[in-house]
């Protein structure tokens, strides 16, 4: 079964500062968990696709409009405490990985070397047009 992991992100103010103001070392021990991360899931086989993603301010929304160019705006966004900062897409045999797979993910240290525990939501992915599930 393949499930999407989603992690989730402080907004600019909240528990964690963004990581362009972590000492660079703690930066790099986040990196090589993410490493060892990749590389745990890669090697069982499990692991699709992982990928971050620029913060909300990158963000914007796209409308179709029917005989016009699509309208693409930056807002407005709902008010959050969070944003999506990454995803994986995990092809395991029980939800039961899946979630391990999220706890791994979530454990990687913050600027100050303790684990972040950051909050990933599971979904398990129904289907995919032309893929067998």
């Amino acid at each position: 079964m393949k499930y999407i992991l989603m992690m989730q992100y402080p907004a600019a103010g909240g528990d964690v500062p963004s990581m362009d103001q972590w000492p660079q070392a703690a930066v790099q021990a986040h990196m090589e968990h993410l490493r060892l991360f990749r590389e745990e899931f890669t090697t069982s086989g499990e692991m699709i696709v992982t990928h971050a993603l620029a913060g909300p301010d990158d963000a914007r929304f796209v409308r179709a409009r029917q005989g016009a160019a699509p309208e693409v705006t930056d807002g407005p966004f709902p008010e959050t405490k969070e944003f999506l900062a990454g995803y994986v897409i995990v092809d395991v045999d029980t939800a039961e990985r899946a979630y391990y797979a999220a706890s791994r993910w979530s454990e990687g240290p913050g600027p100050d070397g303790a684990p972040l525990n950051l909050p990933v939501e599971v979904r398990r992915i129904m289907w995919a047009s032309g893929e067998d599930m």
